[in-house]
């Protein structure tokens, strides 16, 4: 199978024209149902199926798991400053060295799953009471430029589901499901 389409099950994050009410909407549903989805894909794995890498040199299915955690606890973090400062700039993070520290290698993923699905409840709690106005609100990313909050939604929607193909794509193709 072709490398890109490994990396990119499904694709790059895009959205043309206006976000809708719509498309806000699905994306917290989204949002809010990747911890069960994620729980459920990987809940009769064993450790080495854990390790296994998604595809050649990519992470194993542990790094998968504990890199959506902490990349949702910064998108949250990153929604919370654009909402309480004007046009914050925010700091990136090097996700792929957080890869290779010790906690992402050997910790049990359901710690990560637990705090996902806490986390996720906290953040769908704030992004249901958010009105239009404040999905317009903007930060600066060092690298990209400035995103507002509803773009920034879809892209952490797409995120979840990016990431979850990769663990699906993987147990199917091994014939684990």
């Amino acid at each position: 199978m072709d490398i890109e389409k490994l990396k990119y099950p499904i694709g790059k994050f895009s959205h043309s024209g206006e976000i809708s009410e719509q498309d806000l909407q699905r994306w917290i549903d989204e949002i809010e149902a990747l911890p069960g989805l994620l729980r459920k894909a990987i809940k009769n794995l064993i450790p080495s199926q854990l390790d296994t890498p998604y595809r050649p040199d990519g992470w194993t299915l542990r790094q998968v798991v504990h890199h959506i955690s902490d990349s949702h606890l910064n998108g949250m973090i990153r929604f919370k400053w654009a909402l309480t400062e004007e046009t914050p700039t925010i700091k990136p993070y090097f996700e792929e060295r957080w890869a290779e520290l010790p906690d992402y290698k050997f910790l049990q993923v359901e710690l990560s799953l637990d705090f996902l699905e806490l986390l996720h409840k906290r953040w769908v709690t704030l992004l249901r009471a958010l009105n239009r106005n404040d999905f317009s609100r903007e930060f600066i990313h060092p690298e990209s430029g400035r995103t507002d909050l509803a773009s920034y939604l879809g892209l952490y929607a797409w995120h979840g589901k990016h990431h979850l193909t990769h663990i699906t794509n993987l147990l199917e193709s091994k014939g684990w499901v």
